[in-house]
């Protein structure tokens, strides 16, 4: 699916679902969407490719095979420039808009502060998307319409392998720009997020490290990216809820400059489909909180 523009999304998202489903594992790419509404880009002050750079591009590509080793893909058609689902429903920067905001939005937390709330303000280097303030019916009917659907099937989804498995273990994936990442300033190829231990059992990450690390990737924990809203609202390791996040350097895979699928993306994908099939290998066992293990 390229990028284009469109009068209307239809579905917003879509769940690409396995013939059979084989292991209690969901993949999320809520930022990979590149449908953009004609209404949107009319509001813009920004060219097209200027907004793209907030894209996580061609990352529900890159995971799709998953799909064929039996685990659902869901995925946003629209871009995280005009609503962006890894924030609180409503983190919103009253700046933005014209009129009151309720008085339940968060207006204050960090990524309100920066510009990045669940409708951002800013894109790449701190870029103004809009010519002007927006209506805050606006930004309450794209929460409506985007946002809350996407969560509700998300939720499903997850409940539903916690029903079968007993256990289910949400992979958030996402991409981030090419660039020195680690404290060394040696580059990063992926940072896994899982808050610091907290949102997933270590069982998970230590897989993933160990299986990257493997394939030849250079692999950080948590610095610069933890996880966010999604990582840190469906993991609950104690309740066999299990999140963790992937940060893949765009560079690896891509042309970020002309937003096309760079010279080793078939590699990468082949690389990722191997670690996600290491994944299915996970027992029970190792997912149990210490406590339950010991017992």
């Amino acid at each position: 699916m390229t990028a284009c523009l469109a009068d209307t999304i239809d579905p917003p998202f879509e769940i690409l679902a396995p013939d059979e489903v084989i292991g209690p594992f969901v993949f999320n790419s809520p930022h990979s969407g590149r449908i953009y509404p004609r209404a949107f880009m009319e509001q813009a002050r920004l060219e097209f490719d200027a907004l793209r750079r907030s894209e996580d591009s061609f990352v529900d590509e890159l995971f799709c095979d998953v799909v064929g080793s039996g685990i659902p893909l869901m995925r946003a058609l629209f871009p995280r420039a005009f609503l962006d689902l890894n924030r609180e429903p409503y983190e919103l920067d009253p700046r933005m808009f014209e009129g009151r905001l309720p008085a339940f939005a968060n207006t204050r937390s960090i990524r309100v502060s920066g510009g990045l709330g669940t409708i951002a303000r800013v894109v790449g280097d701190s870029q103004e998307i809009y010519q002007r303030r927006l209506s805050v019916a606006e930004a309450l009917e794209r929460i409506e319409t985007y946002y809350k659907p996407y969560h509700q099937a998300l939720r499903r989804l997850i409940t539903r392998t916690h029903r079968r498995f007993g256990v289910a273990i949400l992979v958030d994936c996402h991409s981030m720009p090419s660039g020195p990442m680690r404290e060394d300033g040696a580059r990063a190829d992926i940072v896994l997020g899982d808050r610091y231990a907290t949102s997933c059992a270590p069982v998970i990450t230590d897989i993933l490290e160990r299986e990257l690390v493997a394939r030849g990737y250079a692999v950080v924990r948590n610095k610069p990216y933890a996880g966010g809203y999604i990582t840190e609202h469906y993991g609950n390791p104690s309740a066999g809820l299990h999140a963790v996040q992937i940060e893949i350097n765009r560079g690896l895979y891509m042309e970020e400059a002309v937003y096309e699928r760079g010279a080793d993306f078939y590699r990468v994908r082949a690389d990722l489909a191997e670690v996600a099939a290491r994944l299915l290998e996970v027992t029970a066992e190792e997912l149990a909180p210490p406590r339950a293990a010991a017992e």
